[in-house]
């Protein structure tokens, strides 16, 4: 018997039961779809979290002190065009704020791990720091509220820096214009704001806080610009925060301690394992420490060790959804071997008048991988359908190799669940079958 009639005859055992058919396919279809779905999911999930942490600048380094870290910074800085300088004159603080502090000697003195102006100003140079291109110091101010005309809103994070910060992290305003160099040595009360606190203090129409004045835990700050979007970073809002110039921010929030932290841009994104060599040694001079007391982070580690993650936990996805194929698989292998029961006579009367064992076994080997071979088709088209919908905030992506891996896992097995029953078949002798009732 030819390929074409085992083909026939399977086909026929197929449809001469269609309802356990369908029900057979169902485990295929489930499973299929499962890993599609599934593997989409841990793929749209890690392009999004890879676009947050690529948004934040794949060649800026924060730098933090490992412990005790400070709430402000000391003095002002000269800047130009937008770059921190070193050196130079700073903005004298306001009469009555709070005294400068003072270098101490740390000869015999245990040294608490902080970051000052000083060590950010010693970072732009372009002989212990060539690959650097810019540096911003940084303050925060913490539990800070916004309000603005009766609305309030708690701001998730508010900066105090130079308009340096702005070009590390990439970052533009889509309403107004951002505080410049002359803000900054006037210690001018200006602020940027995200679109969360906008939306938050203005309602719908954010735009119309651009321009008005806001108070920040009290403290009068004119809003000159409103940032571009970024979105969320896993539970972090991008858009939650306030900007302002560092000077204004130590003059009314934060007082006059160590720096948060300490932004750096390098000047290539291939230059950052440089660039943090370069500053990790530069501040382990200042710190007359060894062993740094301070800790350097970028995107593009960040993004490593979470694309590490991400592709663990999508592997993870993909070997559950897998165990439903195996599931359907048993299924499969469960209702040929029904079939064979049912069809002990029909298969001792073809034996009977010549058929080889290859021809029954053929025949139901044929009939275990249509079932599976259209489960899976059909589990294609409803995993394809779903992985390319946006489900909890990010668009699911399918995977190429997860469909070509699905279809040939259906197809497998198929092939492996059928084999025994066939096998069992194609074994009876014709007599035997023959007085099976």
């Amino acid at each position: 018997m030819n390929i074409g009639q085992s083909l026939q005859f399977a086909v026929a055992g197929v449809l001469a039961n269609k309802l356990r058919s369908a029900l057979t396919m169902s485990g295929i279809v489930i499973g299929v779809a499962a890993v599609i779905i599934l593997v989409a999911a841990g793929t749209g999930a890690s392009a999004a979290t890879t676009a947050s942490i690529s948004a934040l600048g794949s060649n800026t380094l924060t730098i933090t002190p490992e412990t005790g870290q400070g709430s402000g910074g000391r003095g002002g800085m000269r800047i130009g065009g937008g770059v921190f300088v070193g050196g130079g004159p700073r903005p004298a603080a306001p009469q009555g704020g709070a005294a400068q502090p003072t270098e101490t000697d740390r000869g015999t003195e245990i040294r608490a791990p902080q970051l000052t102006l000083g060590d950010a100003e010693a970072l732009v140079d372009p002989e212990l720091a060539p690959t650097v291109a810019s540096v911003a110091p940084v303050v925060t101010a913490s539990a800070v509220t916004a309000t603005y005309e009766g609305a309030s809103h708690e701001v998730g994070t508010l900066t105090g820096t130079t308009p340096s910060y702005l070009v590390n992290h990439d970052d533009t305003v889509r309403e107004g214009e951002v505080f410049t160099d002359s803000d900054y040595l006037a210690r001018n009360r200006v602020a940027l704001v995200g679109a969360t606190v906008a939306t938050a203090l203005a309602g719908g129409d954010e735009r119309a806080i651009v321009g008005r004045p806001i108070q920040l835990n009290g403290v009068t700050f004119q809003v000159v610009g409103l940032l571009t979007a970024k979105g969320s970073s896993g539970p972090q809002d991008q858009d939650d925060r306030v900007l302002a110039p560092m000077t204004a921010v130590q003059d009314t929030l934060t007082g006059y301690g160590p720096l948060s932290s300490i932004s750096v841009k390098a000047a290539a994104a291939e230059g950052v394992p440089v660039a943090t060599a370069e500053v990790t040694a530069i501040l382990n001079a200042r710190h007359g420490t060894k062993v740094p007391d301070f800790s350097i982070s970028s995107p593009t580690s960040i993004l490593e060790a979470v694309s590490q993650v991400n592709a663990t936990f999508t592997l993870l996805l993909g070997a559950v959804a897998g165990i439903s194929l195996l599931v359907g698989g048993i299924g499969v292998m469960n209702i040929m071997l029904v079939t064979v029961t049912e069809r002990t006579r029909e298969i001792g009367i073809r034996k009977a008048v010549g058929a080889q064992k290859a021809d029954i076994v053929g025949q139901f080997l044929l009939e275990a991988t249509m079932l599976s071979v259209a489960g899976g088709l059909l589990g294609i088209g409803i995993g394809v359908a779903v992985g390319s919908l946006s489900i909890g905030g990010f668009q699911l992506i399918v995977a190429p190799f997860s469909v070509v891996l699905a279809f040939a896992a259906s197809v497998a097995i198929g092939l492996f669940f059928g084999f025994y029953p066939a096998n069992k078949a194609a074994a009876m002798k014709p007599i035997t079958a023959l007085r099976y009732e």
